[in-house]
């Protein structure tokens, strides 16, 4: 069985955008902790939780506390989307008489735990996974804490004494943040070193300022230390919690305040502010363009792809793009499931896996069962009917579907039935199995037209530019409509892979940063602009926006 990958990116892409509408709307609320969680509560949410929304208090369900309770607009957009009640009962966030108010409340059904004074999730947790011990059930408890309300002394309390009781169907998640009501954890009362200043970026990244796991190890908890953001590792993680027995588990899993949205990002501001109504369509057209790089492994040395891979974990890859070539379909061969089976224990990194075959109908059980997260075939290579039963097979097993086309290639007609339930679209920039082609500027052209046509069949998916993308041309690959970018000699063909995504990454954002100021003036000219910039106060994001916005004329 698949990650879930693409399924899980859409859904938190959708409940961040539900979380700003409802607290904009709300004209209050706390989006920045309901955005530091999102990833966390997406893999929960649809790949682990066993419940049933028809049936709340099924007695065989699981239960997810929410213990941070003041980030419930985070809880009620995943319970939307997981259909305990239509997204639009969102609107009433915080008003009288709604079910859905600050924190959670149990007259919401689906909701567990009505989290207002904090610090009391954990305690309520053990409690219920000692009754479910007692019941003899398989119920599984997922807790999901802020760092700030550790500061509590009920928190080490209910973690001692579950230790004690060797509370082992309890997986608690530690949302560190770094940030609580109005301040930096570590200037309140650190968890991991005092911080300095107020950059967070070198103690986010430095295992050696990382203290908060010891606090918990030393309690007799079985500790996971993870990025909160990586769906891939939050899915390892609990995996991993739930096969540990005799004692808890806790994840810690560091995330950044208010991710997604740039200005909100790291800012104690954002903790218990809502946007307001007039920054929405932008914040959503930022939330619509977050990005991917995925290195492609052949470009390197094909003699030795463990290294490879090895080289895309360090260097902090999205994905690892693996290309298959049969040696038919395009005249290069490469290789095939059986590699990629010895790759897959490498690293959880999704594998993002390239079909150039022939009659791949024939062979994608193979691709799935070898551990691929996507897969993509041609629809060159294809019909409505074998396509049919590969998106069968592939949502079947919770792996990403996707469809690619050459160069020469148009979505042909039989496609277009199949676009809603796509999660991926190559398209193919230069002419596949042949190495060190320049991008074919053409490419830009059909890229819009594709954009039109996948609007008009409602396209939830991504694209994936595929072929001579680099440094130069990446920015105008990403204002296409391009958000997933794979890179062959432009990336793994060079010494330094961190250092080149990361710069990949940079020229990425000025693209976005430029297109959101644009949206910016469209809707309300250099007034909106001034105040768009003047959110970002963090670090030197206002001054790189700033001169984007002189360079187009805006200020």
């Amino acid at each position: 069985m698949g990650l879930n990958y693409y399924q899980i990116k859409k859904n938190v892409r959708k409940a961040r955008k539900l979380v700003i509408k409802a607290t904009s709307n709300a004209g209050s609320g706390h989006p920045g902790g309901s955005f530091s969680m999102a990833e966390i509560m997406g893999c929960i949410f649809f790949k682990h939780l066993r419940f049933d929304p028809k049936n709340p208090q099924w007695d065989q369900r699981d239960k997810l506390i929410l213990s941070k309770g003041h980030a419930s607009p985070g809880l009620f957009s995943n319970m939307a989307l997981a259909g305990y009640f239509d997204a639009s009962e969102l609107d009433t966030l915080r008003q009288f008489g709604s079910r859905l108010q600050g924190h959670p409340d149990l007259k919401c059904p689906g909701v567990e735990f009505c989290g207002g004074s904090l610090g009391i999730g954990l305690s309520f947790s053990i409690g219920s996974a000692l009754a479910a011990r007692l019941d003899g059930k398989q119920t599984r408890i997922y807790t999901v804490m802020g760092d700030g309300e550790t500061d509590e002394g009920q928190v080490w309390e209910a973690a001692m004494s579950a230790s004690k009781y060797k509370v082992d169907n309890l997986t608690a998640i530690l949302d560190r943040n770094f940030i609580q009501q109005d301040s930096y954890t570590e200037k309140v009362m650190p968890l991991d070193e005092e911080l300095v200043g107020d950059d967070l970026s070198e103690m986010w990244k430095d295992a050696s300022r990382w203290k908060v796991g010891d606090k918990w190890r030393s309690f007799g908890w079985n500790v996971i230390e993870i990025d909160g953001h990586r769906i891939e590792q939050v899915d390892s993680a609990i995996k991993k919690a739930a096969q540990t027995k005799g004692a808890p588990s806790i994840i810690i899993a560091r995330t950044i305040k208010g991710k997604g949205v740039e200005h909100m990002e790291d800012n104690p501001k954002w903790h218990g502010q809502a946007p307001k109504k007039e920054f929405v369509p932008i914040i959503e057209m930022e939330l619509d363009s977050q990005s991917m790089i995925a290195p492609s492994i052949i470009a390197g040395d094909m003699t030795n792809l463990e290294n490879e891979v090895k080289r895309c974990v360090a260097g902090r890859a999205d994905y690892i793009h693996l290309d298959v070539m049969d040696g038919e379909f395009v005249p290069n061969k490469t290789f095939d499931h059986t590699k990629i089976k010895e790759l897959r224990p490498l690293t959880v990194i999704p594998f993002d896996t390239h079909l150039m075959i022939n009659n791949p109908v024939r062979h994608v059980r193979d691709y799935v069962d070898a551990g691929s997260d996507i897969v993509t075939v041609h629809a060159e290579v294809c019909d409505a009917a074998s396509f049919g039963e590969i998106c069968d097979i592939l949502s079947a097993n919770q792996v990403g579907v996707g469809l690619a086309i050459n160069p020469d290639t148009d979505l042909p007609e039989w496609s277009k039935q199949f676009i809603p339930r796509l999660d991926q679209i190559i398209v193919m920039s230069v002419v596949p199995g042949r190495s060190g082609q320049k991008y074919i500027e053409s490419t830009h052209e059909k890229m819009h037209r594709l954009n039109q046509i996948l609007s008009e069949h409602r396209f939830d998916g991504c694209i994936e530019a595929d072929g001579g993308v680099t440094l130069d041309n990446i920015g105008a690959c990403f204002v296409d409509g391009a958000r997933a970018f794979v890179g062959g000699s432009a990336i793994i063909g060079q010494q330094d892979v961190r250092g080149i995504i990361r710069e990949f990454r940079h020229k990425i954002a000025h693209a976005r940063r430029k297109m959101l100021i644009q949206k910016a003036f469209d809707l309300g000219g250099k007034d909106l602009v001034a105040k768009w910039i003047d959110l970002h106060i963090i670090g030197e994001k206002k001054n790189l926006i700033s001169q984007i916005a002189k360079e187009l004329g805006y200020v």
